[in-house]
């Protein structure tokens, strides 16, 4: 690649994603599940209700003995949620029953207590009840060998509850991306320190493993790495014997002096697929592979280092992982305010967003300097800017991905 050519954004995220697949599945608790893709069909073990239970508090009777009222029935017994009733309702008869109790033999209808009056081992309804009613069916939810939950799904806490019913106390779901993260610079010292002249605080580490966490990724932290190649390798070769699937770097990805992290990664063996992007902010993002791990070279500046991995390494966790829906979601907005024409690189403006009365507004924040944090953690949107973009009235419409929580 000539060094004057800066590769598209939706070639590099294609190129990313073509060495992706999920990874190999594993089986785990239910409470290990949330979030995770499931590998394989769910056939329900069971059927459930199991049998036809009453809905409501009250009593068993045949229908034909309440189809009229006043109705005087004998009470026979007594049915409580996992005590099933051994006897048979003939005529004239009725069993007391709570909710979830199983309907007796004989029985089909459950009359509601509050039209019951109870006299000793006689109870008389005063309302008539229809057939059926108050009796929730057996199978009205599911039965034995259903497909309930497919292949493929990423599971909500609803279908862990269902997995339950269904009777599986563990599910086969694509293994988690292990991520490593390490920052790079002589510069950076841990949060708490006192920074002396020229240093600076680190913090790209913590909103990168914060977006690889929230994507579901395991997160190996490998923290401050001094600006050396020997240190940087060593690094490199703590996520291999890891076993990371991703590593992720921050800082020193250029080729300037003291970037030296391509320069390590290429002694280990890394193939090289990109290092410049027509991308603001984060045109010096390199991507790579080295044996089956890949590489993001994220850069040093705070909102170039979010960026990149918002674009890129939430679509390669969301992949590993399973997913199908690896990109975030573009959305439709009304621009803010004026914006003058764009260059050649894919600009992605930290805005707010607000809602207007014809529909949400970003407002782009007005210093988009790529080492401001605070502007970043304002912002509600990224606002999409297409290479060579005409200049945009506020008003017009615009495009923006969405940033969590």
């Amino acid at each position: 690649m000539p060094k004057a050519e800066l590769l598209p954004v939706a070639e590099a995220l294609s190129r990313i994603l073509a060495d992706a697949k999920p990874l190999p599945a594993e089986t785990v608790g239910l409470d290990e599940a949330l979030g995770r893709v499931l590998a394989e069909d769910l056939k329900a073990l069971r059927t459930q209700p199991p049998a036809d239970v009453s809905a409501m508090d009250g009593y068993a009777v045949r229908a034909a003995d309440v189809e009229k009222s006043p109705a005087t029935l004998n009470i026979i017994g007594e049915v409580a949620a996992g005590h099933p009733f051994a006897g048979k309702i003939g005529p004239g008869e009725a069993a007391r029953i709570f909710t979830g109790g199983v309907l007796p033999a004989g029985s089909d209808t459950v009359v509601i207590q509050e039209i019951a009056k109870r006299d000793g081992d006689s109870v008389t309804f005063g309302k008539p009840t229809a057939k059926g009613r108050n009796v929730r069916k057996q199978g009205i939810d599911f039965n034995e060998g259903q497909v309930l939950l497919r292949k493929d799904r990423r599971l909500t806490d609803r279908d862990l509850m269902l997995a339950a019913a269904m009777n599986y106390p563990k599910l086969r779901v694509y293994r988690r991306p292990k991520v490593a993260v390490f920052g790079t610079g002589d510069e950076l010292v841990a949060p708490g320190s006192q920074p002396k002249p020229g240093e600076i605080v680190y913090s790209n580490g913590f909103a990168l493993r914060a977006l690889a966490r929230n994507e579901g990724a395991e997160v190996i932290d490998l923290d401050i790495i001094n600006d050396t190649l020997e240190a940087i390798t060593a690094a490199v070769r703590k996520a291999r014997e890891a076993q990371a699937d991703v590593l992720v770097t921050t800082g020193g990805a250029s080729v300037g002096e003291h970037d030296l992290v391509q320069r390590a990664l290429a002694a280990e063996g890394m193939t090289l697929s990109f290092w410049r992007l027509a991308l603001r902010p984060g045109r010096p993002m390199l991507y790579g592979r080295l044996g089956g791990m890949q590489v993001l070279g994220v850069p040093g500046n705070p909102v170039s280092s979010y960026v990149c991995a918002f674009l890129f390494l939430v679509p390669l966790v969301r992949r590993l992982a399973g997913r199908a829906d690896i990109l975030p979601a573009r959305e439709e907005a009304i621009l803010g305010r004026d914006l003058p024409e764009n260059d050649e690189r894919e600009d992605y403006l930290r805005a707010t967003l607000e809602t207007g009365p014809d529909g949400p507004v970003a407002t782009p924040l007005p210093n988009q300097d790529s080492s401001l944090m605070a502007p970043l953690s304002a912002a509600s949107c990224l606002l999409i800017r297409a290479p060579v973009a005409p200049k945009a009235a506020a008003g017009s419409s615009c495009v923006i991905l969405k940033l969590g929580l």
